[in-house]
């Protein structure tokens, strides 16, 4: 029996860890989607930031993000909070897994929802100002958030989102959604790129230069979201929890496929060309609609899913765009409004869940990062400034922010 266990606990902890791995992976996607979809003059500063936020995320969490959001209250730091053996790190209440590999894999999760802000904010942010903001996002802001789903905490003590009908298995809404309202605040006080919107209210394309970098980052984060919504599964060494991992896998994977076709197809309904990057969003798109509840729907219902977040990706990207809400990546829509379509599906196919626990789960989720990201976004701008000078803007923030430009031999950030 002791064997038995041992055997289970190593197979669990060593996918718990590889599919952490996958997911730290997504953080290269990201750099790579947001540097390909930026001008040449800004790409050395996005690819700074997504290095820099990785890094704050993981030491914040270690501080206490974990403690908060799985502590009960406890704000200590991950090593005394958790471990009762730092050396070996077994905890006392063995679970089917190690601790540390727990912590891990939830700490990649935190600099995805981080990573997210980036690109909404991208080409006219200083970097000080957003690293700044990633240490609140990632030390507070979102284990608060995630203390109230994954965490069982009740919301300010008056009810338990878990008792409402509330299910989030891999985080449309805990990370991706709340991802993008913290980068939604963001946007609203930073404003628009300079010359985006004309007085007419024509709405000015700005092409990111580079989308076959573009193109990879989406590859990269298709292949890290095995492991984000596999690795939610927490086990696979049993034959039940090993099917349930293979059906994850299957669901995510036609999920991305229906979202990019479906993206593609309304692109050229609406635009009348075949346009790469909104294949590339629907792609995400789906990705997201089906990181709430990948195993329960039949394939064809994941790729149905996936195919309603690639229309509706589509549809608000460019809704956006009426209201002049500057998003160059089009993370906001990616995955703010497809992660509430996520949320809103669960109870399809779900029948532990329940869509009034899903919409107060969203609107709490929402509204505390939201409202409390705001006011640090306008705390930041008022004691450091968040926005680059109009001239650095122009030259390109890899200049002013980071002195490298990221082509030197091909374009000069001043052109």
């Amino acid at each position: 029996m002791e064997i038995t266990f041992e055997l289970g606990y190593a197979l669990d902890t060593f996918y718990f860890l590889i599919c952490g791995a996958l997911v730290m992976w997504m953080a290269a996607g990201f750099a790579m989607l947001e540097a390909g979809l930026v001008r040449a003059k800004n790409t050395t500063e996005i690819l700074t930031k997504n290095v820099a936020l990785f890094a704050i995320a993981c030491t914040m969490y270690m501080i206490c993000g974990y403690g908060i959001m799985y502590g009960g209250g406890d704000w200590g730091p991950f090593l005394a909070g958790i471990m009762s053996d730092g050396a070996t790190g077994v905890a006392e209440d063995p679970a089917t897994y190690a601790p540390a590999a727990d912590f891990f894999f939830q700490v990649v999760f935190v600099a995805t929802a981080m990573s997210i802000v980036s690109g909404a904010v991208a080409e006219r942010m200083k970097l000080w100002a957003f690293l700044a903001f990633t240490v609140v996002m990632t030390g507070f802001i979102y284990p608060m958030e995630g203390a109230w789903t994954w965490g069982g905490e009740a919301v300010f003590g008056l009810y338990t989102l878990g008792d409402l009908g509330f299910s989030d298995f891999a985080g449309s809404g805990i990370v991706h959604m709340a991802g993008a309202a913290a980068a939604l605040a963001g946007v609203l006080v930073l404003g628009a790129r300079k010359g985006k919107y004309s007085a007419d209210g024509k709405v000015n394309a700005i092409p990111g230069a580079n989308l076959p970098l573009a193109t990879l980052g989406t590859f990269i984060l298709w292949m890290g979201w095995f492991g984000f919504n596999g690795g939610s599964v927490l086990a696979t060494a049993t034959v039940e929890s090993a099917n349930a991992v293979a059906v994850v896998f299957m669901n995510t994977n036609a999920a991305a496929a229906g979202g990019s076709i479906a993206a593609l197809i309304v692109a050229r309904i609406m635009f009348g060309k075949a346009d790469l990057t909104m294949a590339l969003n629907g792609a995400l798109a789906g990705l997201v609609a089906i990181t709430a509840e990948p195993s329960t729907p039949t394939p064809l219902a994941a790729t149905l899913f996936g195919g309603l977040g690639g229309i509706l990706v589509v549809l608000s990207i460019v809704m956006l765009d009426k209201f002049k809400i500057d998003d160059p990546v089009g993370a906001i829509s990616v995955h703010g409004v497809v992660g509430l379509l996520g949320l809103i599906l669960v109870p399809f196919t779900n029948d532990g869940a329940s869509l009034s626990g899903q919409l107060i789960g969203a609107a709490t989720i929402f509204v505390w990062v939201f409202v409390v990201s705001l006011v640090v976004w306008l705390a930041l701008k008022a004691v450091m400034g968040i926005r680059v000078s109009e001239e650095e803007e122009f030259d390109g923030v890899d200049m002013s922010e980071c002195g490298l430009e990221a082509y030197p031999d091909f374009t000069s950030g001043r052109s």
